[in-house]
């Protein structure tokens, strides 16, 4: 297996990451700060409020695209496996 490939393959594996985890990452920062601009307007401080619109957001976010992130991670684990015999030699 030469340096490039494994390079490769860091890289491809770097990049499902950030897809996987990418629209959950930002589901949850933009349900945050919206949850912050409410309390700063209304003057709550409640430190736990956001926690219930950031679960509910992200498991929304989880069933709507859910079946997109199984395929992007099944076909990179595919690809790998597949990939091992030309990995090997």
């Amino acid at each position: 297996m030469t340096p490039e490939m494994v390079m490769s393959l860091a890289y491809q594996g770097m990049q499902v990451t950030l897809w996987l985890a990418g629209p959950l990452l930002l589901t949850a920062l933009s349900t945050g700060l919206l949850v912050s601009l409410f309390q700063a307007a209304t003057q709550i401080n409640e430190m736990t409020l956001s926690f219930i619109p950031k679960i509910l957001g992200v498991f929304a976010v989880l069933v709507i695209s859910g079946p997109w992130l199984l395929k992007r991670i099944t076909d990179f684990t595919r690809d790998l496996f597949g990939n091992i015999p030309t990995m090997i030699s």
